[in-house]
């Protein structure tokens, strides 16, 4: 079987390294190369791996001009922002260049893994479904450093394979995503409400209503169960 290869860039060299010896004992991935300087890691890059994960902040350049040259690249692989630096706007523009996922650090080991594993997973490195996910939460203010994010997105792909399920939201839904992530189903529905809330207090539901060409929400919030329904009925209008 082929490992999947990757490139590490953190501001901190020994970080760097640790985060590649960490994924590498896994032995399903292969450190292509790791660094705290941006400008060697474009050059690492130019290996085409299937995962990069890098800081903001790093030596000659820094993240966001990463992403910047794998954006022109038209790089096919997997980004994860892994930074101490954080904030929505910054979250939204790293996203915007590409990024699939954003992390915040500190982050455990297990943790970390647990996150690359499942940006690659079934080795589909460019999941159209994840890419038009991404898009729309950050579109309506959901920034991919919160877990509600993440919970959404998956209650999200898993009603567009097996839509009955949002019937059962609290007996059903919550439990398969809680199973996923290792949490209680409770830990689920209050983060997948909290991002709910996030995007409405910023007033961008908005955009979900012209998503759809027509006012879905006029005045109350919408319940976790109707925001992941009109989801995933615009993925399946969509026909992904």
């Amino acid at each position: 079987m082929k490992k999947i290869t990757a490139v590490i860039l953190q501001n901190d060299f020994d970080n760097a390294k640790e985060i590649a010896g960490y994924l590498e004992k896994s032995g399903e991935i292969e450190i292509l190369g790791f660094s705290n300087d941006g400008k060697l890691g474009i050059e690492i890059c130019e290996r085409l791996p299937d995962l990069v994960i890098t800081d903001l902040v790093l030596k000659s350049l820094d993240g966001m001009e990463v992403l910047s040259y794998l954006k022109e690249k038209n790089f096919k692989g997997k980004i994860l922002v892994l930074s101490s630096v954080s904030g929505d706007a910054l979250v939204s523009k790293a996203c915007k260049m590409g990024a699939d996922y954003f992390m915040i650090k500190p982050v455990s080991e297990s943790l970390l893994t647990k996150r690359v594993h499942q940006l690659l997973e079934k080795n589909d490195l460019k999941n159209p479904i994840d890419d038009k996910l991404s898009r729309i939460f950050i579109s309506v203010g959901i920034p991919p450093h919160i877990k509600g994010y993440a919970f959404l997105r998956e209650g999200v792909k898993m009603v567009v394979n097996e839509p009955e399920i949002i019937n059962n939201i609290t007996k059903k839904l919550y439990p398969m995503i809680s199973e996923r992530f290792d949490t209680t189903p409770s830990k689920v529905e209050r983060a997948i409400r909290h991002a709910i809330e996030v995007s409405w207090a910023k007033g961008r539901i908005d955009t979900i209503n012209n998503l759809f060409g027509v006012s879905v929400f006029m005045g109350e919030k919408p319940t976790n169960g109707e925001f992941i329904a009109l989801i995933a009925d615009k993925m399946l209008l969509d026909g992904m």
